[in-house]
């Protein structure tokens, strides 16, 4: 019984300790965010379908309708497997113009980006929680070849996403 009771505490103070290493509001982020903000709140985010296929960079933010893992038909096997309850999709931009560039999301997901068939690594990353109509931000490298960008482990069947140039 004893035993039981250690091994409580200390689960309960992992948890805790793994929710204080996630920082919270929008003054959290590791540089500011309030131009992807802005755009991923605008009223004019264009909505897309999982698996649509845009011509060039957008504009403006989109809102990507997502569906459950199994149906979502990604080009590549997520990095890292979606939860059950979970929802996914992706885009892809035929044409991008090589450069650095911020992939900002409003809630939660996983984010995989895929160019010339291979797995982007980040170049940096910030996330914060409670900071309203924006989750995390990815910086990625990207080339004037076709991209992919996914999205798998959402909570919700839809989210908005800003490919913006980094700043």
């Amino acid at each position: 019984m004893r035993i039981l009771a250690i091994l409580t505490a200390l689960s309960l103070g992992a948890t805790s300790a793994l929710a204080a290493e996630e920082p919270s509001g929008c003054d959290k982020f590791k540089w500011p965010i309030e131009r992807e903000r802005a755009v991923l709140t605008a009223p004019e985010r264009a909505k897309l379908a999982s698996g649509s296929e845009q011509t060039a960079l957008p504009s403006s933010a989109i809102t990507l309708g997502l569906v459950v893992p199994g149906e979502a038909r990604l080009p590549a096997p997520p990095e890292r497997a979606p939860k059950d309850g979970t929802f996914a999709g992706f885009t892809s931009i035929k044409a991008p113009k090589a450069g650095l560039y911020t992939i900002s999301l409003s809630a939660g997901a996983w984010v995989d980006v895929v160019q010339d068939g291979h797995f982007l690594k980040p170049v940096a990353f910030s996330g914060a929680t409670d900071c309203d109509g924006i989750r995390k931000t990815i910086k990625y490298e990207l080339s004037g070849q076709p991209v992919v960008v996914q999205v798998s482990g959402a909570k919700e069947n839809s989210l908005s996403i800003a490919i913006l140039p980094a700043e």
